[in-house]
């Protein structure tokens, strides 16, 4: 309780004057220095201590002068709140001795404050493997030290290893405490500045890690996140005003704890010290600790997560009580009821309103003239009746008692607990230790307890019963205890002392020791009250003024607020603070202390003070009367009282459950955002949010005429004046209890719970339970009441139960229709009318229909009426709008089952219309379903009457089906009505494809079918970029059509894969194709070199160009074999000709590499220039006579279908200044596309590279490009497509790139005609997604043919089973930081599809490479299978020598660690030829039973053995890695990894990637050299990592690398260990090659 309430005009002549003060001091400060409107410049290149103050709160006078005199360094800036004279060097202390304890000597630099102690003990302990204390301390004179009854030093040595290091720094003096992380992590650096110790003044700085940093108190903190910049704050027991400022208030505490980083892990600081003190920090991060007394005794707490930080301060310091569950309740209070009459009065007109409320408080108005231990006898005549007046509805009465006990005689007699004080010397005295010090609270002139005296402590406790036998409560307030004093010291005043006057003052309120409380050198049983001020609280309750450890007797409020908007606001960084603090059971004067509370802000106030732990509402002397019921009985501040004091009795048990867990293992109770969702930066910084525990959100509204309150960016939340946001978090389960007015009646009534399920449908929660007020917990307490749970709810459940049993492991119980309610708007189920005994197991499960709205109108645009027209339902509310009804689809008839299949007719649902009338729907289907083996199953969906275009791509298909059920890991059932086709794992019963769902559709243009997925976890679908491995089931659409399209988000890219895989709960994995994953051949096995790194960049300007960079890349000796050309090298970018300008020399220098081991890749389009003279271009010209180029259909003409490309006119000048339309309309050439479908098309597309190879240049491989085809003209030369405008623009459009110009955008019309090898004529409409498919075979055939090796081929445009015969790069990607990540994901989905030689364009494609990205590519690129740096035209050059000697430096390390183990790379190519196996392998292919591993794509693995953990984004030299659950060996090392099933810090300088091998494999790897022609001949090697059993397998493929026929050795490797007994070595035995 405060003394006073400042005027209006009070606070405007404060104002005033301040503005004045301002004013004054900048005069000063430009007389000091001499240098108005001038910064002077200071050499601080030698100096260590940078801007840390070295005058602590001086005066501004002659400021400089004592700066230079202390030897310190002086630059004044135009920050004021920023020090001008701060630390040279040569201050501090030096080490002349070292181990646990050492001996610091002072280093010779003038004094700051005077009385410096020469010479110091350092002693560090490590209490056990999180806590880490150090203490300095005079060497030669004991001082005072803290006596906390909790804090001790520890006799155990820790049980586990450290998870700290302390380093000592020997001059000047300091330490460094680091994080035993892998790298590791410095926490606490004190050589930032230089240890100060004088008898009254020690200071200590360190840098911190991090800027978040929370703590310290007790103040008024506006946000709960500290501002570094330059606050200092003072810590100084002081009765004052949460005002707003700065300033010290009742509580003591020295703490704070810092977040490092993202990963959570966190460490708190503890200073046990008891003297006035004050904390500064600073930008650096840093903070500096100055206190005037005792000894710095510091402790370091290190904890994995923010609130593993408090468990161990609350280990520490004594963990919080558990408070009595009535007093979660809510409460009433306020200064000055007048009589106890008005109390009555206020105590009814809450229970008429049935308010929930536990406890009804008197403040010292009850007490007679204020003295404590009496009462009124006329005002409060009846007050010894008063509690059972309470205690007869169910309620409690608390009475307030402050220290101070007046000197004055009672009214009508002795005042007898003076009298016993006085007879027991209880009292704190003058100095000279006998006369007791008076001073002046409430009652006039007092006396002061001091509780450090044993005989005080008997003689209060004493007091307290006796006056409990005349007064019945049912506990204690405690205020005024900082100690307060109306008067400054004493009455006698102060002595002119260096205790009452020290030499440095921290800057605590009204800078003076003895403001409001006693003078210095008033003396306790302990010492002078200058080190004891902090100590004058005795807390037994509930108590204003704390210290740490008191959380374990009490809790606290927040002190003498007001009814304004900002301390409502500041209140949540306050109770934030005090659950860090230990001191969980914490709230503010609900609706404000001081001044008249508006009904707005106590309507408001309630609401959150509904979840302040200590609910209490509570105002001032001659205010109005706040209590709810003043407002008006019918008020919006009742109404909204009840509803959320009637949630908060209950959510009683969970929050009961919270103190438990809090006191039994230090966990917050309220709870900052951040300490649950640390990864997430938006929430360091949140303080207008709480929590509960983990799982209730509070989202309180705390400005005035607010309705919507912003939290995160994309959430805007409606709170209309009787609502706040309260949200459950998923995963957690509360235990609940029916409300009542009081919580002695609702301990009565029956629980329930509250689940809320989380993504996997789990959720978990606790509930504790005694009887509510014993002094012990009951573990294995029975309630008498016999408490039944009544209703369970569950949230996130999204359709009804059919069927909900409970059992209790005996006997199962059916519930009936009446006790399930299920909300399908809400997804909320709830069960009622149970009788679950407390205490008892039971098992509640349910068997729910699944029910799925599929989008009717997947184009967008939708209203009302247009999804009524389609006989669908239209739910504005839901998502999708307009969805399909629950038997919209077809309907079965005529199932035929065989041992092979199953073959149904379907016919459509006739009930509802057509869906689009530009598309017919076709009503009579067949199904033809075939077992083809016994993991593999295909199904045909077909017109029987009338034959469709079918995907001409052959299939490996089994010989014969299935036939035997019990091979079949599969069963397969046909739902009638709907139709669908389930399909169930036998294995786990879970059900892998249910397409029994509405919406099947199959129209002439449009076919639709969806399913239903067994997980959350899907992967696959391209090609399209994906922001993650795994995709993001939102209602995301993605669109498959090739197009030539760089890569970006959920635009149609380069080829077209409808594919996908999902895994099951079970934790299998099933995949889905319209042409089954199994079915489409294996991947091509490549020839060896081409496994190297290689070249290539559009835009080299000559042969020169390439020559240089070839002869720069030998002289760095960086590793390479491969060298390409793209379309420069080539006359006017024609395919098969060659530039004799500047590429003249190109065939020479080919010839040259190749002799020295290198090869060469060229790139083909497949668009053929068409206006070349006749005679003049053979490839157009045979390709005439061959009737190989796509044209229109005979019925619309006989013309080709032109497009343009990259040829140009000929005898033009290009002018690359015009725009590209411009340029296209006037320069490109007319070019015609084969039809790699018509057999006589392979056979000139053959003819042609094979004349290239023989006439003009050699080369190794294939590069083809352009083939989705990609014109750079819309559908065909002046855009005007014949025939059928619905091919063009189809009734139902995907969601595509350019969905609005049309299929045709930027490759051929629909309508172009292709012939297959059949002869069968078919539109460019069905085959234009295997255009590049048709062009692949033909180039690798060609290939073969032409060069007699094997090669390679790569190509942009790809499908299902293009792996057969090339490899795919990812296209035209950016040079930008996000696309190292999207590369992996790339590779990973492209493996998927059976196309084991990817990679993305090292450095990127389009836009300038910057340097530090360049070299992270390369690091990342050296574990691309296909492994390409490859830039465009007109940015400048970024292969590896391109950035200087340490780039290529570091470039050739990486790449020599490729080519070592190239051998193990090609045996994993050779398994993906012969076995199907993926090359490069998400981690979840391998540990599928780890679910961490499903959402994990900044890693990957080659095979199964090599581990593969990548920097992804600027500036980190740490990577935060997954080690899946086995061992694993640091490939650089060869050191055994410490963990398994971890995620782990990973040190990563630039020189370096992280490798790990995986225990239990053996690599096979050989020496590298500057390219595979060299390294080939070196001696092979194993890698050999063993496993638990000292066993580890591999195997080695090996053949000449490029030979076409069958020529390899295949070899087994087996390795043993074998143990000698002594244990001296170990022996490989058991070395077997087969």
């Amino acid at each position: 309780m405060g003394k006073r309430h400042f005027s209006g005009l009070e606070v405007s002549l404060m104002v005033l004057f301040a503005l004045v003060l301002v004013v004054a001091v900048a005069m000063v400060v430009l007389l000091a220095t001499g240098e108005p409107g001038t910064m002077k410049e200071v050499d601080m290149t030698n100096i260590p201590y940078k801007l840390l103050a070295c005058l602590a709160n001086s005066s501004y006078l002659s400021l400089q002068q004592k700066c230079l005199e202390r030897a310190c360094c002086w630059s004044p800036l135009n920050e004021t709140n920023v020090p001008w004279c701060f630390f040279s060097k040569n201050h501090g202390y030096s080490v002349v001795s070292e181990n646990i304890e050492a001996k610091l000597t002072r280093m010779d630099a003038p004094s700051l404050f005077g009385a410096d102690i020469k010479e110091l003990t350092f002693y560090a302990e490590m209490q056990t493997e999180n806590r880490l204390r150090f203490k300095i301390t005079d060497a030669n004179q004991a001082r005072f030290e803290v006596p906390h009854e909790h804090v001790q030093s520890l006799s155990d040595t820790p049980n586990g290893p450290l998870k700290y290091r302390l380093e000592l720094i020997q001059k000047p003096f300091g330490l460094k405490v680091w994080r035993t992380t892998s790298p590791e992590k410095l926490l606490f650096d004190t050589t930032f500045g230089p240890l100060v110790f004088a008898d009254q003044y020690l200071q200590l700085s360190a840098k911190l890690p991090s800027h978040n940093i929370y703590g310290l108190g007790e103040h008024v903190h506006q946000t709960f996140r500290h501002d570094t910049k330059w606050k200092t704050w003072p810590i100084f027991t002081r009765d004052a005003f949460p005002n707003g400022g700065t300033h010290n208030l009742y509580g003591h505490y020295p703490y704070f704890t810092c977040l490092e980083d993202t990963s959570g892990q966190s460490f708190g600081v503890f200073l046990m010290n008891s003297n006035a003190m004050e904390v500064t920090i600073q930008p650096a991060p840093a903070v500096t600790f100055r206190t005037i007394g005792g000894v710095l005794d510091f402790y370091i707490l290190v904890g994995e997560t923010p609130e593993a930080v408090v468990d161990e301060f609350t280990k520490l310091i004594g963990r919080p009580f558990i408070p009595p569950y009535w007093s979660l309740g809510f409460q009433l209070s306020r200064w000055d009821y007048g009589s106890l009459e008005e109390v009555k009065k206020v105590v009814e007109r809450n229970r008429q309103a049935d308010l929930p409320y536990d406890v009804q408080y008197t403040d010292i108005d009850y007490m007679e003239n204020k003295k404590i231990f009496t009462y009124d006898m006329d005002k409060f005549a009846e007050l010894p009746q008063f509690a059972d007046y309470m205690h007869d509805k169910g309620q409690k009465y608390i009475v307030i008692l402050d220290p101070a006990v007046s000197t004055g005689q009672r009214i009508n007699g002795p005042y007898d607990s003076l009298e016993r004080g006085h007879a027991a010397k209880v009292w704190v005295t003058e100095p000279d230790g006998v006369t007791p010090l008076l001073g002046e609270v409430w009652p006039g002139e007092t006396v002061f307890p001091d509780y450090t005296n044993q005989a005080c402590i008997d003689w209060w406790v004493d007091e307290i019963s006796r006056f409990h036998k005349e007064v019945k409560h049912d506990a204690l307030w405690i205020d005024m205890n900082e100690v307060a004093n109306f008067i400054k010291g004493g009455i006698k005043g102060c002595a002119d002392n260096k205790l009452n006057y020290p030499p440095f003052t921290p800057c605590i309120l009204d800078d003076l020791m003895y403001s409001k409380t006693l003078c210095m050198d008033a003396k306790h049983k302990w010492g002078d009250h200058y080190d004891v001020h902090m100590f004058c609280n005795r807390s037994m309750v509930f108590t204003r003024s704390s210290f740490p450890g008191v959380g374990k007797y009490s809790g606290h409020w927040l002190g003498d607020n007001g009814a304004n908007w900002n301390d409502i606001k500041w209140a949540i960084p306050g109770m934030l603070e005090f659950n860090l603090f230990g001191i969980p059971y914490i709230g503010a004067d609900i609706c404000g202390f001081f001044d008249n509370s508006t009904e707005e802000l106590c309507t408001r106030w309630m609401q959150v003070g509904a979840f302040y732990p200590f609910s209490r509402n509570h105002n001032a002397q001659g205010y109005a009367d706040q209590d709810p019921v003043a407002y008006g009985i019918d008020s919006l501040v009742v109404t909204t009282s009840r509803h959320y004091l009637n949630i908060r009795y209950t959510l009683l048990p969970y929050l009961y459950t919270l103190f438990y867990k809090a006191h039994v293992n230090g966990e917050t109770v309220v709870r900052p955002v951040m300490h649950e969702f640390y990864s997430d930066i938006e929430t360091w910084a949140v303080h207008k949010q709480f929590m509960w525990g983990a799982h209730l959100l509070i989202t309180p509204v705390l400005d005035p005429g607010v309705k919507i309150t912003d939290r995160k960016a994309t959430i805007n939340m409606h709170l209309p004046a009787d609502k706040i946001g309260l949200h459950l978090r998923g995963g957690g389960i509360l235990p609940v209890q029916r409300p009542n007015v009081t919580t002695t009646y609702s301990r009565l009534h029956p629980m329930g719970l509250i689940i809320a399920l989380d993504d996997n449908k789990a959720a978990s929660g606790e509930l504790f339970w005694d009887d509510g007020d014993s002094r012990v917990a009951h573990n294995e307490y029975t309630d008498p009441n016999n408490l039944k749970f009544e209703k369970i709810t569950v949230m996130g459940v999204n359709t009804a139960p059919a069927l909900v049993r409970v059992s209790d492991g005996n006997t199962v119980i059916t519930l009936n229709v009446s006790q399930i309610n299920h909300d399908s708007s809400t997804q909320v189920l709830h069960l009622e009318n149970l009788e679950l005994d407390l205490g008892k197991d039971y098992t509640v499960n349910w068997e729910s229909k699944i029910s799925v709205n599929i989008d009717c109108y997947p184009e967008g645009d939708e209203n009302q009426a247009k999804c009524e027209a389609r006989g669908c339902i239209w739910e504005p509310l839901s998502n999708p709008q307009c969805y399909y009804a629950e038997n919209h689809g077809y309907i079965t008839s005529n199932k035929v089952e065989t041992a092979s299949g199953i073959t149904v007719d379907i016919d459509r649902n006739t009930e509802f219309p057509s869906q689009r009338s530009r598309s017919r729907d076709i009503s009579k289907l067949r199904v033809d379903i075939t077992y083809l083996s016994g993991r593999s199953l295909r199904w045909k969906i077909f017109d029987p009457y009338n034959a469709r275009y079918e995907v001409p791509i052959h299939l490996d298909l089994p010989a014969t089906p299935e036939t035997d059920e019990t091979k079949r890991e599969y069963r397969v059932q046909i739902n009638n009505q709907p139709f669908g086709i389930q399909v169930i794992r036998k294995e786990s019963n879970e059900m892998i494809w249910d397409s029994a769902v509405p919406g099947f559709t199959f129209s002439d243009q449009l076919l639709q079918i969806s399913t239903i997925l067994p997980s959350d976890y899907v992967y696959g679908f391209g090609e399209t970029e994906h922001p993650t491995y795994k995709h993001d089931l939102n209602y995301q659409k993605y669109g498959l059509f090739a197009k030539d399209q760089p890569p970006g988000y959920k635009l149609n890219s380069y080829g077209v894969h409808p594919f996908y895989m999902g895994l099951e709960k079970s934790k299998s994995a099933h995949g889905v194709l319209l042409l089954n994953s199994n079915m489409i051949g294996r991947p091509v096995l490549p020839a060896y070199w081409s496994l190297g790194f290689q070249l290539c960049r559009y835009g080299y300007a000559s042969d020169t160009e390439i020559a240089d960079l070839y002869r720069d890349m030998k002289a760095a000796q960086i590793p390479y074999d491969v060298q390409y050309a793209d379309i420069d090298y080539m006359e006017r970018q024609m395919d098969f000709t060659l530039d004799q300008v500047n590429f003249k020399e190109l065939p020479a220098l080919v010839d040259q590499m190749r002799a020295e081991g290198m090869r060469f890749i060229f790139i083909l389009d497949p668009a053929i220039a068409g206006n070349e003279t006749k005679g003049s271009y053979p490839a157009f010209d045979t390709g005439i006579e061959k009737d190989i180029f796509i044209k229109w259909p005979a019925e619309f003409s006989s013309d080709i279908v032109w497009g343009k490309v990259w040829p140009d006119y000929p005898n033009v000048t290009v002018d690359n200044s015009l725009d590209w339309d411009t340029q296209v309309e006037l320069f490109r050439a007319f070019a015609a596309f084969p039809d790699f479908f018509k057999n006589s098309t392979a056979e000139w597309w053959g003819e042609q590279i094979k004349d290239f190879y023989n006439n003009i240049m050699k080369f190794d491989g294939l590069w083809i490009d352009m083939n989705e085809p990609a014109s750079f003209v819309h559908g065909t030369v002046g855009e005007n497509c014949l025939g059928n405008e619905d091919l063009e623009n189809p009734p139902y459009m995907p969601p595509l790139e350019s969905k609005l110009r049309g299929l045709k955008h930027k490759t051929l019309c629909m309508n172009s005609e292709q012939i297959l090898a059949s002869g069968t004529h078919v539109k460019h409409y069905d085959v234009h997604n295997l255009y590049g498919w048709s062009h692949t075979k033909p180039t690798y055939d060609a290939l073969l043919s032409t060069t007699g090796k094997r090669g390679v081929v790569v190509t942009r445009s790809t499908y299902p089973s293009s792996g057969r015969w090339a490899g795919h790069w990812l296209g035209d990607n950016y040079s930008a930081w996000d696309q190292l990540l999207k590369s992996i994901i790339g590779m990973c989905l492209v493996v998927l599809g059976k196309i084991s030689i990817t990679g993305a364009d090292i450095c990127g494609f389009f836009n300038t490479a910057e340097n530090e990205m360049c070299l992270r590519w390369m690091q990342l690129g050296a574990f691309y299978p296909f492994s390409r740096n490859h830039n465009t035209i007109n940015m400048p050059r970024q292969d590896p020598v391109a950035w200087g000697p340490e780039f290529a430096a570091m470039s050739r390390d990486v790449l020599n660690i490729r080519y070592t183990l190239l051998p193990y790379l090609y045996t994993l190519m050779y398994e993906a030829h012969v076995h199907g196996n993926t090359v490069v392998r998400p981690l979840l292919h391998e540990f599928v039973t780890d679910e961490k591993t499903w959402d994990i794509d900044r890693q990957f693995l080659w095979g199964p053995a090599l581990l593969i953990t990548p920097a992804l984004d600027p500036g980190v030299t740490v990577v935060r890695g997954y080690v899946p659950n086995e061992r694993w060996y640091d490939y650089h090392t060869g050191e055994a990894v410490g963990v398994q099933g971890q995620f782990v810090d990973m040190d990563t300088p630039l020189t370096k990637i992280n490798l790990h091998v995986r225990a239990g494999h053996i690599l096979p790897w050989q020496k590298p050299e500057n390219n595979t022609h060299y390294s080939r001949l070196n001696p092979l090697g194993l890698i050999v990592a063993l496993n638990d059993e000292g066993v580890a397998h591999g195997s080695l493929f090996w053949d000449d690398g490029e030979g076409i026929s069958e020529f390899c050795l295949c070899v087994c490797v087996c390795v043993c260990v074998c143990v000698c007994r002594d244990g001296n070595h170990e022996e490989l035995n058991g070395f077997d090659f087969s």
